[in-house]
């Protein structure tokens, strides 16, 4: 029986990726090497893109629209990611009995 598959499997070649997300091949390597993306890779080393991954370029090309530089974007996307944990453990405090 197949495996359904996760947002966070890698399925798109870097190519379907810079058209879905409308960011050129060479800013998708760039934003790769200053690790503000991980893409999975294949046995033989090619990029493969999730859904997750392509949701995050997307945020990545809003934020450079916008005029924040590859260090700016780092920090927002950490900042982001910090809040949506700190939101995530409130959320569970709250469900938690006798509180």
């Amino acid at each position: 029986m197949a495996r359904s598959r996760d947002s966070s499997d890698g399925v798109y070649a870097i190519s379907v990726a810079a058209e879905l997300s409308g960011l050129g091949l060479s800013s998708l390597r760039l934003y790769e090497r200053k690790g503000l993306i991980n893409p999975a890779r294949t046995e033989g080393g090619t990029r493969r893109y999730s859904e997750d991954d392509m949701e995050r370029l997307h945020r990545i090309g809003e934020l450079v629209e916008a005029g924040l530089n590859i260090e700016g974007v780092r920090l927002v996307l950490a900042l982001e990611a910090e809040n949506e944990h700190l939101r995530a453990q409130l959320a569970k405090l709250r469900e938690a009995p006798g509180l």
